[in-house]
């Protein structure tokens, strides 16, 4: 009985060791005199250096639903912040408030790049960050901003996007993304028809960008948040949740941090000097 306690005791150890604890805690930083509100996840009991990934959430607002995606990072092993995009952490509780606010941030891009930049900026002073290795992630309004960024040729390793638009009046130019780019939309979505679809490839191929798309057959906008039904039945949306699709694209999206992580950095200059902001 003894050596069964002692095992157990060493097991509980290890375990505690091995994966640690996500420890996630609410930060400011600004934007100008813009206070934003974001969240910050880490598992404190892993040394180093780590590469850190931006969680841009969607048209609702710096919710839980992005803090989630931030301490399921964490878990792997990354410094996440989930950003807040929008000022002050608000959120919106009705489509028309979230469409609002969507589009202010979309329509003055000058504002809605610096408020990215802020949080890249936070992340990459944090003195357990690595500052050559940042991604992005983003879901619906928040897929549109980092490709977005991407576009305009921000430093970051990488972006991935969740049922986002791939619609912009500021298509890559050629030569001008850095990041590599992944994208995951349902083939029913609604919000995003074909033509959109289309339209992306044809300007990542022409921009010579490093970009993969997948397409889900049968799949609706907000696949990845279980949250999606409710709204839809709540709002009358064309949204519905996609088990499959989200295990799917998170296990691709992690597999896609893996990589692009593993690479060597180029150190000709310090990161953050070619912030994207356009004229």
């Amino acid at each position: 009985m003894r050596r069964l306690l002692l095992l157990g005791a060493l097991f509980s150890l290890f375990a505690t060791t091995a994966w640690g604890e996500v420890v996630g805690r609410e930060v400011e930083y600004r934007a100008g005199e813009t206070l934003l509100k974001g969240y910050l996840a880490e598992d404190a009991a892993i040394k180093g250096d780590k590469p850190a990934v931006l969680v841009v959430h969607e048209w609702w607002g710096h919710n839980e639903y992005a803090r989630k995606r931030a301490r399921m990072l964490a878990a792997e092993g990354y410094l996440a912040l989930a950003v807040d995009m929008f000022g002050d952490g608000k959120t919106a509780m009705h489509p028309e408030d979230a469409g609002k606010f969507a589009a202010e941030v979309m329509k003055n891009k000058v504002m809605g790049e610096a408020r990215f930049n802020a949080a890249m900026d936070f992340v990459r002073k944090h003195p357990r960050v690595d500052p050559w290795r940042i991604a992005a992630i983003g879901y619906c309004f928040g897929g549109g901003v980092v490709l977005h960024m991407a576009r305009q040729g921000a430093d970051l390793k990488g972006v991935a996007s969740f049922h986002g638009s791939l619609a912009t009046d500021t298509p890559a130019k050629p030569g001008s993304v850095k990041a590599k780019v992944l994208v995951f939309n349902g083939e029913d979505d609604r919000m995003i028809p074909p033509p959109q679809v289309a339209a992306f490839r044809e300007e990542m191929t022409a921009a010579g960008a490093d970009f993969r798309y997948v397409g889900y057959p049968g799949v609706k906008h907000s696949f990845t948040n279980p949250e999606a039904d409710g709204y839809a039945k709540k709002f009358n949306l064309p949204l519905a949740y996609d088990s499959k699709a989200d295990s799917d694209s998170w296990q691709q999206t992690l597999k896609f941090l893996r990589e692009i992580f593993r690479e060597q950095p180029k150190r000709s200059t310090h990161p953050g000097d070619n912030h994207a902001f356009l004229t």
